[in-house]
């Protein structure tokens, strides 16, 4: 991995229509982890949802980015208060790596690994064939990273709306047509 990837917390098309944002985080790999996997850590910086830690099992992700922040900023025409989508576990080796379906894309695979005292988190989400939904996910996943973050190191994120719109305005910048 070179330090270009690792000093940037923005997202990368590493293919056409695949994904790829590296975060540093500090900490453990089984606390990280545990925010990834647990409904009660995960729904404090992304969306909630109970897993049953198998591959197979099915679950519901509940958005509710609102109470991510406090404010949580302006939101954009064309979100609601809430957000759910159906998903399936399809890889998993905790604490390390884990996989899931992710709408109509490819799925979603987190990857760990820790790094001294921190541990490095890749999210790669593949197969997002539209542009707009590109920068959508893009924002989405960098804003819901720095949330993480800022959890983690125990700071007030910026409010999520407000980081999330000056993000999409960002990656429309950064990615290709």
């Amino acid at each position: 991995m070179n330090e270009r990837v690792t000093a940037s917390a923005y997202g990368e098309l590493t293919e056409p229509m695949t994904l790829t944002i590296h975060r540093r985080l500090p900490g453990t790999i089984d606390r990280v982890w545990a925010y990834l996997t647990e409904s009660d850590l995960r729904r404090q910086w992304m969306a909630a949802g109970e897993m049953e830690m198998k591959v197979g099992s099915t679950f519901e992700l509940v958005w509710r980015n609102n109470e991510l922040t406090n404010p949580p900023g302006l939101r954009p025409d064309g979100f609601s208060d809430e957000h759910r989508m159906q998903s399936t576990i399809t890889e998993l080796d905790p604490p390390r790596k884990l996989s899931i379906t992710w709408g109509s894309t490819d799925g979603v695979t987190f990857e760990l690994k820790q790094q001294s005292n921190d541990v490095l988190l890749t999210v790669t989400h593949r197969r997002i064939a539209e542009r707009s939904t590109r920068l959508n996910v893009s924002a989405g996943w960098h804003m819901h990273l720095d949330v993480l973050a800022a959890r983690l190191q125990g700071t007030e994120p910026e409010p999520f709306w407000d980081g999330w719109s000056r993000l999409k305005k960002e990656y429309e910048q950064r990615l290709p047509e």
